[in-house]
């Protein structure tokens, strides 16, 4: 029971408009408060922030917005728990090297019954079945792959394995490497482009707006990819069930579309499920 927010984009660009309303959902707005994690890539690196407390509250939370970190691709989760402790090690995102590149994954579902891995080169921290899924895809596309292949060979390798775990529960991710940004739907995700010409947003969670003018150039593009909407008043684009999105450089590269299909709810949906 969980929510993601992703950003993609050409330019490097801050994610405190987008953050700022999805952490509210972390106890004020909505019950995800059993931990947060944010990850900004840069460069080669990535520099993350985690708590296991509620991401309203959080100082550690404040300071995505007194840093006003820029980056070309970031991953945020927060989490309502449904398998493994409030601790730190089960707060997404999780991130594992592959083909010397780290990679992160952040997930909102439940799975069951996953493959054994006791023998694995790649072994999760923590108790959550999220990150084991990730070892497990991190050891799937090693396996495949000995060298980095191309980048539509890995999103064609994402959608396989991908395939395999969603047999096991609800498998909504996103995952980057720095250079792009995939997700899958299994139930709820939503994405948006913004671009030229750009206009006023305002936050559903709260009374935030924003005119991109005053911060944007055009050329730039920004896609922002989250479990619901965050805002009122923009295109939001809702995948379905099956579905998967490749984007770069906030463009969308490819896309499978997935099936629309009635869900019921399996613990992950929160306080939607009553609305």
């Amino acid at each position: 029971m969980c929510q993601l927010l992703g950003m993609n984009c050409n330019t490097p660009t801050d994610i405190v408009f987008s953050f700022e309303g999805f952490r509210r959902r972390a106890g004020l707005t909505d019950c995800h408060s059993d931990g947060f994690g944010i990850a900004f890539f840069e460069g080669r690196g990535v520099r993350i922030f985690r708590d296991n407390h509620a991401a309203s509250q959080s100082p550690i939370a404040d300071c995505v917005k007194q840093y006003n970190i820029k980056s070309l691709n970031v991953i945020a989760h927060i989490r309502k728990a449904t398998q493994g402790g409030v601790t730190i090690e089960n707060t997404h995102p999780f991130i594992r090297e592959i083909w010397g590149q780290n990679w992160v994954f952040a997930h909102n579902g439940n799975l069951k019954e996953l493959p054994d891995m006791s023998e694995s080169f790649c072994q999760p921290i923590g108790s959550t079945d999220s990150e084991a899924a990730f070892c497990y895809m991190a050891e799937y596309l090693k396996n495949r792959f000995r060298r980095k292949p191309s980048e539509i060979e890995i999103f064609e390798a994402i959608q396989d394995i991908t395939k395999e775990l969603s047999q096991k529960g609800t498998f909504n991710f996103i995952l980057s490497n720095g250079e792009w940004m995939i997700a899958h739907c299994s139930t709820n995700l939503h994405y948006l482009t913004r671009k030229a010409p750009f206009g006023k947003a305002h936050r559903i969670d709260d009374d935030g707006v924003i005119d991109f003018n005053d911060y944007a150039k055009d050329g730039d593009k920004v896609t922002i990819i989250t479990t619901f909407p965050l805002t009122k008043d923009e295109p939001w684009v809702k995948m379905e069930h099956g579905g998967f999105v490749f984007f770069k450089e906030g463009d969308k590269i490819a896309e499978v579309v997935g099936v629309a299909k009635e869900m019921e709810d399996d613990g992950t949906l929160g306080n939607r499920a009553a609305a």
